[in-house]
């Protein structure tokens, strides 16, 4: 119970301490075993949580938390065959869970099968209609098959439920821009700048609309707050960025006669850029103007996830592109749907 206090109070590093000292004295205790593992997980401790979700496993091989759990981290790392197969298990114990069927649809959005992925969310949704990291991923999936308006719908839903994370209303304004709804995309656009401080693809997207409507100094003003961000990120971590996003900043500067390398990697090498490259010899009148927001919104979506995000609370981007927010279960509340770490990722 103690422990269990300090995860309501959002002190997790004492919930572990508890924890561990419980797990010392009843050391085959699989439901101790299973919630300290999830601490661990949610943390992103990845060898400590396999350690302790694997004994939970070995005492309780029908341990349904446990296995959804492993399965999750067999996700995060892109192994989607081997977390559908431990889903599989669990779903003969728990056949109407909604973290069970999230994470087998965004398995199979990662294996770029959309519509088996959107039936399952579908399912997972219709489960736990309230919520948002379901609303999430299905307008995650809808704007990665450009159905823009059921991106749009499943993303308003979201928001509704989480009104103070930046991220959603960035991927609800490039679902705008792409219905060419371009002054609702900028008020998108910028409740994301007010909302998220970190994260650099909000203020990348923001600038390819304004410098795709005319509105270069506004751009530029975008393109130097998004650099700012991305040195603030390289020097307090070893983050890697979407090749993606390097991709569109390097022509977007390049548009904007900024330089064409950026400052915090090298130049990608890809053998189409030839052709993709925005020509700065030209008149600005007469330059291309730059992703529509749709491939654009491929790379931020996927970059959209989030290691731990508890209901409430803001969270650090990953630009690596995870599978975008799967769930896990809940280590404090045993009967709890609305699992805490987006990894049920997350996204």
């Amino acid at each position: 119970m103690l422990g269990k206090i300090h995860l309501l109070e959002g002190d997790l590093d004492k919930a572990i301490e508890i924890y561990k000292k419980a797990v010392e004295f009843s050391p085959e205790n699989t439901e101790l075993l299973t919630t300290l593992g999830l601490l661990y997980l949610q943390l992103g401790i990845y060898q400590k949580a396999f350690e302790h979700l694997g004994n939970a496993l070995t005492y309780d091989p029908t341990n349904y938390k446990a296995i959804l759990a492993a399965g999750s981290m067999m996700q995060t790392h892109g192994d989607f065959d081997v977390a559908l197969t431990k889903y599989r298990v669990v779903a003969c114990a728990v056949p109407e869970s909604p973290p069970l069927w999230n994470n087998i649809g965004m398995c199979f959005f990662g294996k770029k099968k959309y519509v088996a992925a959107i039936s399952c969310l579908k399912r997972a949704n219709y489960l736990a209609p309230f919520d948002w990291k379901i609303l999430y991923n299905l307008g995650l999936v809808h704007l990665t098959m450009q159905q823009y308006a059921s991106a749009f719908h499943f993303l308003s839903a979201a928001i509704n439920f989480q009104p103070k994370m930046g991220e959603l209303y960035m991927l609800l304004a490039v679902a705008l821009t792409n219905l060419e709804d371009i002054e609702n995309a900028k008020r998108a656009y910028a409740e994301a700048v007010h909302l998220d401080k970190c994260n650099p693809l909000v203020n990348l997207n923001y600038a390819v609309l304004l410098y795709n409507q005319g509105e270069k100094k506004n751009a530029l003003a975008q393109y130097q707050e998004m650099e700012k961000k991305v040195n603030l990120l390289k020097d307090n971590s070893s983050v890697e960025f979407d090749s993606e996003m390097v991709e569109m900043a390097q022509k977007l500067g390049a548009a904007l006669q900024v330089g064409e390398a950026l400052v915090w990697t090298k130049p990608v090498k890809d053998p189409k850029s030839k052709h993709r490259t925005t020509s700065t010899s030209k008149p600005a009148s007469f330059q291309q103007p730059l992703g529509s927001n749709q491939a654009l919104g491929q790379a931020m979506s996927s970059a959209a996830a989030y290691r731990t995000l508890p209901s409430g609370a803001g969270g650090t981007s990953q630009f690596t592109k995870p599978p975008s927010l799967p769930l896990e279960p809940e280590p404090a509340m045993e009967s709890s749907p609305n699992e805490t770490s987006e990894q049920i990722r997350e996204k």
